[in-house]
């Protein structure tokens, strides 16, 4: 397989180097396993030298496109097993050697991709030959009680080959040898093992039918070749048209879903940083309402064309979200360099003619866009499509024409009437009132210990809303459960349990249909994930829990502890804490769970609450 037609994304130092030692230690192998045979051979054996030369350059002629974009496959390999095969590995370097020499003057590419190209095909079939011979197997005509011979020298010859291409993309893309791997096995392993089956197939043919054999063989292969080349040709316009808009020529939201799911696993587990630009062209209705939807088709072509050219060279992502909305996904970028970025872009874009740009209020193209950055807590795509898209809206609200990062401005970006966020909840929470009184006291005292350790965690105001919203309503879900077992006075059974554990994801459910509550889904969906992973909904440990949820589920479970409950002994303060203590590291994150218990302490001391003290509210 010929690898180094991966030229144009190569990094020249690093696989400059690789190439060189790859080259000498072919080289090498060369020159000890052929030691110069061609020299004396027989005029029937430069017949068959220049034969199966012509049969690998016809082969090479024909090789065929692989995905991804930029690899290829040829069948020569073919013809090298079977030179190995039938007149043994230093012949069929002769055949590499004069392939070599003949394409490199022919085709006038780069002698050095020539001759690492040779030296790949060097190892891999001194590789093959030595595990042929050492699992028995003898040079000649194919002898069928000795076919795992021929199987293992096949899959030596594979496995070199994988191996070769594996380390280049390591080194290339800077991801581990098992990500190059499968990626590998994945797109052409089929094709490559089609290949290394072909090579018993002309061993038979050279032996039984001499030269009509090889010619027949030739035929065939070339066919082959000609119709792979033709089904990719078919599936990458097919695959273009399933990841492509139309109108604008960018990809399209559900490549852009796809993608974004790859790169938030990405940036997670190397630690990288990732942004996520929102745009959204403005005043764009007025410009259809001004020449029509055709004419505004022909503006989004416009930006679609505009956005690929410059985020290609960038190595960043533009898609077309819906409408007149778009999106930047920019892998490496902080939310500065992507603010820096986009801000350029849209200063160009500003300076940029278009017909009919004069009944715009600016007189020019604009957008506004929202940038949001990937973090550790961020699970959800959709969470991180959320905040852009707020970011975004912030933006418009701010005269149109703006670049803005979310929660930059919070002060601003989050000017809210706190008491009636408060007043809404509570009107849904009063729902408990009729179902389960428990639970709207247990709501209550939740939100009021999260108003207290808002200030004892000096949280700013964007953090402070969210914390005690989330507070108050992270029950919610539990209206889904039956009254039957919601004041249930016995122990559930473990059917019942599993029922009051979804409460989590029905209560996300409810909050993802009112846009205020939006932003809450976390304290809903996460308070009951434990620091140790032993959680649920999803099992997540450590900072994988946003860390105001990870102080939520100690305020929660601090005060299921500590109020009566119709399944459980109702616990002290005292002996409440000593269970937070105890389970400080497993269930609970201890950093968080010794500020709550100082506060704690604190608020007894003040309170002079007694030893024994309940809430009673």
């Amino acid at each position: 397989m010929s690898f180094l037609k991966r030229e144009r994304t190569l990094k020249i130092s690093a696989s400059q180097w690789y190439f060189i030692i790859i080259s000498l230690f072919g080289i090498i192998v060369f020159g000890f396993v052929n030691k110069a045979e061609f020299l004396n051979y027989t005029l029937q054996e430069w017949t068959w030298l220049y034969a199966l030369t012509g049969a690998t350059l016809i082969l090479d002629h024909f090789a065929f496109q692989l995905p991804p974009k930029g690899n290829g496959q040829s069948m020569d390999s073919s013809v090298y097993l079977a030179c190995m095969f039938i007149y043994g590995p230093a012949f069929a370097l002769s055949v590499c050697l004069l392939t070599l020499i003949i394409s490199s003057v022919y085709y006038k590419k780069p002698f050095w991709k020539d001759l690492a190209n040779f030296n790949i095909y060097v190892l891999m079939i001194s590789g093959a030959s030595i595990v042929f011979t050492a699992t028995g197997g003898t040079i000649g005509t194919l002898e069928n009680e000795k076919i795992l011979s021929y199987l293992a020298a096949l899959t030596t010859y594979f496995f070199i080959n994988v191996l070769v291409i594996g380390f280049f993309y390591v080194i290339l893309m800077r991801s581990t040898l098992y990500e190059a791997l499968k990626s590998f096995f994945k797109d052409i392993i089929l094709v490559y093992l089609s290949t290394l089956i072909l090579s018993l197939a002309l061993t038979i043919l050279i032996s039984s039918n001499g030269v009509f054999g090889l010619t027949l063989f030739i035929a065939l292969s070339t066919m082959l070749s000609y119709s792979f080349k033709q089904l990719f040709t078919m599936y990458n316009d097919i695959q273009e048209k399933a990841t492509r808009d139309q109108r604008t020529g960018l990809f399209n939201h559900s490549y852009f879903e796809s993608l974004l799911d790859e790169e938030i696993v990405k940036a997670s587990q190397n630690d990288t940083p990732l942004s996520l630009v929102m745009i959204d062209i403005d005043d764009f209705k007025k410009y259809n309402d001004q020449f029509g939807h055709l004419k505004g088709d022909m503006l989004l072509g416009f930006l679609g064309h505009f956005l690929h050219e410059e985020c290609e060279p960038a190595e960043v992502v533009a898609s077309r979200f819906g409408g007149e909305e778009f999106t930047i996904l920019m892998p490496g970028y902080d939310e500065g360099a992507a603010s820096e970025f986009v801000n350029r872009l849209r200063k160009k874009l500003n300076d940029t003619y278009y017909e009919g740009v004069e009944i715009f209020p600016s007189g020019c193209l604009s957008f506004s866009a929202g940038i949001a950055s990937h973090r550790v807590d961020i699970h959800d795509k959709a969470q991180l499509v959320d905040f852009a898209d707020q970011a975004m809206y912030y933006a418009k609200k701010q005269g149109k024409n703006n670049v803005h990062i979310y929660g930059s401005s919070s002060a601003k970006e989050h000017e809210i009437d706190f008491a009636e966020d408060v007043r809404d909840i509570e009107q849904q929470l009063k729902l408990f009132l009729y179902k389960d009184v428990d639970t709207f006291k247990h709501s209550k005292r939740v939100f009021r210990y999260a108003m207290d350790m808002s200030t004892v965690l000096k949280l700013d105001s964007v953090d402070r809303r969210h914390f005690i919203l989330g507070a108050l309503i992270h029950d919610i879900g539990k209206l889904e459960i039956p009254w039957g077992i919601l004041n249930k006075k016995g122990k559930l059974t473990a059917e019942e349990w599993e029922t009051v554990k979804n409460h989590v994801v029905w209560g996300k459910r409810i909050a993802e249909t009112n846009e205020k509550l939006k932003e809450l889904v976390p304290f809903i969906e996460l308070h009951h994930e434990r620091y140790d992973g032993g959680g649920y909904p999803h099992g997540y440990s450590g900072k994988q829990i946003p860390r105001l949820c990870r102080m939520l589920t100690i305020i929660d479970s601090f005060d299921a502890m500590t109020t009566e409950r119709p399944y459980q002994k109702t616990k002290t303060y005292e002996e409440g804490i000593a269970e937070l203590r105890r389970c400080s590291g497993t269930q609970f994150d201890p950093e968080l769970t010794e500020l709550f218990i100082g506060y704690m302490e604190q608020r007894m001391l003040e309170q002079q609450q007694p030893a024994a003290g309940m809430e009673s509210s």
